[in-house]
């Protein structure tokens, strides 16, 4: 089975900003000879993450929201140490996890009608990311 690795680059503002990666990954699918399998999508960094959910204003919001709520800014030991104050971006960024792996069949991925591939950057500042895609297929 080959194994194909391209990659994703975005800009981002931080503080929790959702991105929709599902047409990123998509397209790079249809551009491979690749007809079923599954994909692996992994942010490279320790203050973003991957999850599905469904991509609308509504839960982007909520999102936010959640996250002030479970894990707010604050004075962690992560800041004492480097004095950058994303701690929060860093715990945040272990409770969601920095992959998910999506099957996909007939060059489509299998997906519910609502459930979209979302990127989450909890950093506390814009930041330019890479996001890692292995496809392993026939």
């Amino acid at each position: 089975m080959p194994v194909v690795t391209e990659y994703i680059h975005l800009s981002t503002n931080g503080h929790a900003q959702v991105v929709d990666v599902t047409p990123d990954v998509t397209q790079t699918l249809n551009n491979l000879d690749i007809m079923s399998g599954i994909v692996t999508v992994s942010v490279i960094g320790s203050t973003a993450a991957l999850t599905t959910c469904e991509y609308e204003p509504g839960l982007v919001e909520d999102i936010s929201d959640i996250f002030d709520k479970l894990i707010p800014q604050a004075n962690y030991h992560h800041d004492q140490t480097w004095h950058d104050g994303n701690g929060h971006s860093h715990l945040r960024s272990s409770l969601v996890g920095p992959s998910v792996t999506i099957p996909f069949s007939k060059q489509k991925l299998i997906l519910g009608t609502w459930q979209q591939i979302i990127f989450i950057d909890f950093d506390n500042r814009a930041r330019d990311r890479k996001i890692v895609l292995q496809f392993i297929g026939e």
